[in-house]
């Protein structure tokens, strides 16, 4: 696991971001009936502006030399902070990288976040529930919020505590 790495994408790794996303859009599809465009993409306007727009940021999550996984993040200026896109690739899935790399996201911004996933996603249901338990204890909420022409989104929101030491373990 010690090679498992988590880091603010630059402008020369969006090409690696782009594809990722791409998965991770093809791997949503499935739960939110989404076809892709005419070129065979999907709508990437928010990994766009993860690297456009001051307010986000997109991460790399690297397994060794391989590109496993992506996170974006909006609100870094305001009162809460969004975990707006968060996806790892199937080879790397349920082996810790994910949980990994989803804290190590989380720690850098300490306070409010909010997470948005489909109920229909299980996988992902327990996952998030699972990440906030460990963060929060039991100082967390889920709500369902309304999506345009879609089932609505369950939203977990938690509180992601100041470390007091840098070299301080995970949560």
């Amino acid at each position: 696991m010690s090679e498992v790495r988590v880091r603010l994408a630059g402008e020369a790794d969006r090409p690696v971001a782009e594809r990722l996303w791409l998965m991770f859009c093809h791997d949503m599809s499935g739960f939110q009936g989404r076809l892709p465009n005419a070129d065979g993409t999907f709508r990437s306007d928010r990994l766009h502006a993860a690297f456009t727009d001051p307010d986000r940021a997109p991460y790399l999550v690297t397994y060794g030399e391989h590109p496993v996984g992506l996170a974006t993040v909006r609100g870094l200026g305001g009162p809460v902070r969004v975990l707006s896109g968060f996806f790892v690739v199937r080879g790397a899935r349920r082996t810790g990288i994910g949980l990994r790399a989803v804290r190590e996201v989380l720690a850098r911004y300490p306070g409010a976040w909010e997470v948005a996933f489909q109920d229909v996603n299980v996988t992902a249901v327990r996952f998030w529930r699972r990440v906030a338990s460990e963060i929060a204890g039991e100082a967390w909420k889920e709500e369902p919020r309304p999506v345009p022409d879609l089932p609505p989104d369950r939203w977990i929101s938690f509180t992601v505590p100041e470390r007091a030491h840098p070299d301080e373990g995970q949560y």
